[in-house]
């Protein structure tokens, strides 16, 4: 199946029950007769394919009108995941209960949360814990990692690689966060710029200006991108053009010696297979085997899968993708898909792996319990 239509469907099955949830919960909690119960499913109908009319006003209206439905069906979108997280906790609760006394034979009604109460608790919760999410989207952190290695030239003591992943510039992106990003970077003065996918959102119109805040950002020895998965939602020339508009070398299934001091490989994400000709693409183990051995090499690629091949081939792999779960219920899965959601790994052969929680958010622009990050590594010569 087309990687994107499995993603539009898991995104609206997952969005679906949360609106058929919240449904359910409405008529159990104030029994609405059925015209109330027709308008309620009217407008949770409307709010659920509101991300979808929020791409349609990009592309046809103002950036102001954008913004404001855009503001709309996200605020949305947050109080209504954090009410289907806080309610199903509830309903969680009570069924355990019930279970427990047909198991001990015992009435435990006394212990059971009303049903009104299961309803105004849980939305009680959303409401601060939505606020929340949208300050920690703008809690800019910043990390460092320091690799000790014996593969830099002996000239070179030191190298600096910022590394920023799913900036995901849109509508919703203000002006503001990308100067704070860019004034980090800036302060750290690193010799390498890297950006490890989803540099742009579903829509391009309204962000084109921000490519010069992106230029302006300099490293003495390059800046080099991937594709990432959004990047291939609308036609991913926009979003190459956009790279180099920015000032990064987009590295798409191929490696470059820097200045004979550094490899850096890029892999295109595999959202490639669904959009463009794959005739005579080149595997990551045969770029990476073009590369100069005994030198440092750095693999860029979105999403954290490991491609066993390639171990003992790369020293370090930087991802991003997973946003560090965004939305806390998310890291479990990405803990099954993934293995991890963020962080430094070990892997076999002497490689390694860093995911990013990234710099953006993908869809509403909220975080809960991963905060944003750009991180510097620090790859120094090891005596």
């Amino acid at each position: 199946m087309n990687t994107f239509l499995s993603t539009f469907i898991f995104f609206y099955s997952v969005y679906g029950t949360a609106h058929v949830y919240a449904f359910l919960k409405v008529k159990y909690t104030f029994h609405p007769d059925v015209p109330e119960s027709v308008s309620l499913g009217l407008f949770l109908a409307l709010m659920m394919f509101s991300p979808s009319l929020m791409r349609f006003c990009s592309l046809r209206f103002s950036k102001r009108f954008s913004r404001t439905v855009a503001y709309v069906s996200y605020s949305w979108m947050a109080l209504l995941l954090f009410f289907f997280s806080c309610g199903l906790i509830f309903d969680l609760y009570n069924l355990v209960l019930l279970a427990l006394g047909y198991t001990l034979q015992k009435n435990l009604d006394s212990l059971f949360i009303p049903g009104p109460h299961a309803f105004y608790i849980p939305l009680l919760l959303a409401i601060p814990l939505s606020i929340y999410s949208y300050y920690e989207a703008t809690d800019l952190r910043t990390g460092k990692l320091i690799l000790k290695t014996s593969k830099l030239p002996e000239e070179i003591r030191k190298l600096t690689v910022a590394h920023i992943s799913d900036l995901h510039l849109g509508i919703m992106v203000k002006d503001e966060m990308l100067d704070k990003i860019a004034e980090e970077i800036q302060r750290a003065k690193p010799d390498i710029i890297v950006s490890t996918g989803d540099m742009l959102e579903e829509e391009v119109d309204h962000v084109t200006h921000l490519s010069g805040k992106l230029k302006n950002l300099d490293a003495r020895l390059g800046k080099f991108a991937v594709t990432g998965n959004h990047d291939f939602f609308t036609d991913v020339s926009h979003s190459v053009k956009f790279m180099k508009d920015s000032g990064f070398k987009p590295l798409r299934g191929e490696g470059i010696t820097v200045q004979n001091m550094i490899n850096i490989a890029g892999i295109d994400d595999p959202l490639v297979k669904n959009t463009e000709d794959q005739g005579g693409r080149t595997s990551e183990k045969e770029i990476l085997s073009r590369l100069p051995s005994g030198m440092f090499t750095l693999l860029l690629k979105h999403r954290p899968e490991i491609e066993k091949e390639s171990l003992g081939m790369f020293d370090l792999q930087l991802s991003g993708h997973t946003h560090g779960g965004q939305f806390m219920p998310i890291r479990f899965i990405l803990k099954l898909l993934y293995g991890y959601e963020s962080g430094y790994r070990s892997l076999a052969k002497g490689s390694a792996i860093y995911v990013s929680r990234g710099a953006g958010t993908a869809c509403a622009p909220i975080r809960f319990l991963a905060p944003p990050e750009i991180t510097f590594i620090e790859i120094i010569k090891e005596q």
